[in-house]
Parts: structure tokens; sequence; C-alpha cells
């Protein structure tokens, strides 16, 4: 797992309360190569390892971001993965947009703040704990529908720019991060559709075979993760390790 990265490496992991987010806690649990894991969510996870320190932190806010750096005191981290998104919300009133006369102020900066800023902030905090001399590799999830180049049906308007967004945001951030860490990946994941809650609401429509269990996802994805170098850095990758385009 992870072979580039050092034995008794430390891992963050945001969104760790989700489903995709606490399948990945529970596959580094699993292994022995982890030294420390920071995890991050509302509610402590069933998880009980010496290893496993739970930080109750909201990530989309300054607060939050400025408690996390503080906990780390800029101390190397080895592995980061975001797993903070969002696609709609009852309580917002945010849903999917079909057309346009559906599309909100209220929607776009949502969706922008959790799916975009949220992640570069995150890298903004951890930034003395990324740079250095040692192997650093901060994975975030993001989708295809954020592809513009993969856009052949529209809609989802909000969503697809803020995902857009969070891939040219950890662009800019690799060609600046290599400069401070010759060894630091950055990376923006496509998990495939996963039966989580954020995409309950769509499930019906995911053609047979294609929904994935939080845990096959988990598994895909360390291993994507693992077949990268620093060369790789800034690319865009999904859960079957090809390329998707910008």
């Amino acid at each position: 797992m992870l072979k580039h990265l050092p034995d008794d490496f430390t891992a963050v992991i945001t969104g760790a309360g989700g489903g995709i987010g606490r399948a990945m806690l529970k596959a580094l649990l699993q292994s022995p190569r982890p030294g420390r894991i920071i995890a991050m969510s509302r509610q402590p996870p069933a998880q009980d390892d010496p290893r496993l320190t739970h930080l109750a932190l909201d990530v989309t806010t300054d607060e939050g971001l400025g408690a996390l750096a503080e906990h780390l005191e800029g101390t190397p981290v080895h592995l980061v993965f975001n797993a903070v998104g969002t696609l709609h919300d009852d309580t917002l009133g945010i849903a999917p947009e079909k057309k346009l006369d559906e599309l909100s102020f209220s929607a776009l900066d949502h969706l922008f703040h959790v799916n975009a800023a949220t992640p570069a902030m995150l890298l903004r905090a951890l930034e003395p704990s990324l740079k250095g001399q040692h192997p650093t590799l901060f994975a975030s999830l993001s989708a295809r529908v954020g592809s513009i180049g993969d856009n052949g049906l529209g809609g989802w308007y909000a969503y697809r720019a803020s995902k857009a967004a969070h891939n040219m945001l950890l662009k800019g951030a690799s060609v600046e991060l290599r400069r401070l860490n010759k060894q630091a990946i950055l990376l923006s994941l496509h998990p495939g559709t996963t039966d989580t809650g954020l995409s309950k609401p769509f499930q019906a429509r995911v053609p047979e075979g294609k929904l994935f269990s939080p845990a096959f996802v988990a598994e895909r994805l360390l291993e994507v993760m693992d077949a990268r170098t620093p060369a790789d850095s800034g690319s865009f990758w999904d859960w079957a390790g090809e390329p998707i385009p910008w």
C-alpha cells in the first residue's frame, strides 16, 4: 500500500464520516504501514486504534482549518485524502439543475465553497506540513462530470463547474508545491458512482454493475494513488486508473 510513502507515515483524512472517507479510513487502519492517522468528521469513527486521532473540525471554515494547522504544528504529513464534497442539500433547497433557469447564486456559492474552495484552502492550511523533502501525496475527490472535455450532456451546472474549479485549483497548486517539495504528488480522483448519500437520489439511473461499494472504491483509489509518481502531480484519474481529460 502506497509504497512510495515511508513506513509509519502520517495521514490526514477529511470527510471521514462519509461513505468513501470512512472506507478509506478503515482501509488505512487495516494496514500496519500508517503510524498516525488524523481523521476529521462530525462524529467519532467507530474504529478504536492507538494510531487514530479524531478531530471534530469543520474544514469548510477558517476556524476549522486553523485548528487543524495548529494541531499539526508544521510536522510532515505524507498522505492527505480529501473526501469532503456536496451535490445536493434538501435543507438549502439545492439539487442538480436540469436547465439554466434552475440555476441560482445560492447553489453556485455553496457548491463552489465546499467542492472547490475548501480543498484549496485545505492545501493552504497544510502547506507547512507538505513542503520539504519528504514524500507526500494529496488526493482530493473530484468527479468525471467536472471534465469540460467530457461534457456532452450539459446540466448539473453548479456541480460540474465547482468540480472543474476544483481541478484547476489543484493543478495550479501542484505547480507551486513542486517547487516546495520535489516528492509531492497532487491528484484529482473520480471515484465512480458510489453507494453513498451523495449519489442516493440518482442511483436508479445507474447501469447494472456500475454502482460501487465504498470499500471497493477505497481499495481501487489506493491502487490508483500507489501507481502515481511526482511526474503525475496535477493530473486527474478515475477509479480504474485511467486519465480523465480536463
